[in-house]
């Protein structure tokens, strides 16, 4: 990775649970205290809410998550799995460039992500923004 950051093998794997087993809503990453390894923070079960993710988000910290959004198209329930880059303005600059530097090569490991969202406040990750990103 561009910022010296690995990423723990449980990313992955927590990754695939969410993906293929169906087994999270969610799973939010950090970069551990050290800022030397992404990892697993917090995964929910597949009953948790759109607005329960973003209530988990830190007010002042970055964060990487993964959700499996569903919505309504075509007559049919869809879903994509969002890659979410949570960078508020009122984070350490620090954490944000780490976050920045190591976007990329993480979400590389992801295979099957099927929209990315960047946010620098609560408004860029409002329902209803996200739902028309995905639908487009």
């Amino acid at each position: 990775m561009a910022s010296g950051i690995k990423v723990s093998d449980a990313c992955v794997e927590k990754f695939q649970e969410l993906k293929l087993g169906k087994a999270h809503r969610y799973v939010i990453f950090t970069i551990n205290a050290d800022n030397t390894e992404i990892v697993v923070e917090k995964t929910a079960p597949k009953t948790a809410t759109y607005q329960e993710f973003v209530t988990g988000l830190p007010k002042d910290d970055t964060r990487y998550a993964v959700f499996d959004f569903e919505y309504q198209q075509e007559g049919g329930l869809r879903n994509k799995i969002l890659f979410v880059v949570w960078a508020p303005d009122s984070a350490k600059l620090k954490r944000k460039m780490l976050v920045a530097s190591s976007k990329d090569a993480f979400r590389k490991k992801l295979v099957g992500i099927g929209s990315e969202i960047q946010a620098t406040d609560l408004s860029e990750i409002d329902h209803a923004v996200v739902l028309d990103k995905v639908q487009r």
